[in-house]
C-alpha cells in the first residue's frame, strides 16, 4: 500500500520556518530604515547650524556683534546683542531657529550664545542644535564661528565622526 503525499499542502514546520525567516528580514530592514532616518535628521541639523552661522556672520557685518537667542517650537527669543536686548516679534526674527521646513515639528531647535571662555558676542558665537527626538549617541550638535565643532552625546568621545563627518 502506497500513500500519495501530493495535494496535502504545507506542514506546520514549513509554515513556521517561513514565518521566522520573514520576521528576521523585517527586523533587519526596520533597523536599517530607522538608522537611515536618524542619519538624515543629523544631516539636517548640521545643515541648519551651517546656515545659521552664515546668517550670524551677516548679522555681525551689519551690527558689529552676533545675536544670542534661545528658541522653542513656537518662537525664538533674543537674549542679547551688543550689550542690549533687541526686540523682535515672531514674524521679524532675523534667523531661522529650527531645522527643516516646519517650525511646529522640527528635528532640531537652534540657539546661539557666546563661546565658552568668551563673554563678548563680537568675538565668537556658538550655535547649538538640540534634537527634538531621542539621540543619546550624538546628542546636541554645536559649532562656533571660529570653526570648532562638537556634540554632547556618547559619540563625542568614542566616535566623533558621527557628530561631524
Amino acid at each position: 500500500m502506497t500513500f500519495k503525499r501530493a495535494d496535502r499542502g504545507f506542514t506546520l514546520i514549513e509554515l513556521m520556518i517561513t514565518v521566522a525567516i520573514v520576521a528576521i528580514l523585517a527586523k533587519v530592514a526596520l533597523g536599517a530604515y530607522q538608522d537611515s532616518v536618524l542619519k538624515g535628521k543629523r544631516a539636517q541639523g548640521r545643515t541648519a547650524i551651517t546656515e545659521l552661522l552664515l546668517q550670524q556672520e551677516r548679522y555681525l557685518t551689519q551690527r558689529n556683534c552676533y545675536l544670542a537667542f534661545s528658541s522653542s517650537t513656537s518662537a525664538a527669543t533674543a537674549l542679547t546683542s551688543c550689550g542690549s536686548t533687541p526686540s523682535f516679534t515672531a514674524s521679524t526674527f532675523p534667523f531661522k531657529f529650527y531645522s527643516g521646513d516646519n517650525a511646529n515639528s522640527p528635528a532640531y531647535l537652534l540657539s546661539a550664545g557666546a563661546c565658552a571662555g568668551s563673554t563678548v558676542l563680537s568675538d565668537c558665537v556658538q550655535v547649538t542644535a538640540t534634537p527634538q527626538f531621542p539621540d543619546t549617541v550624538v546628542g546636541s550638535l554645536q559649532a562656533t564661528s571660529t570653526g570648532t565643532k562638537s556634540c554632547t552625546g556618547t559619540a563625542a568621545s568614542t566616535n566623533p565622526k558621527l557628530c561631524w563627518p
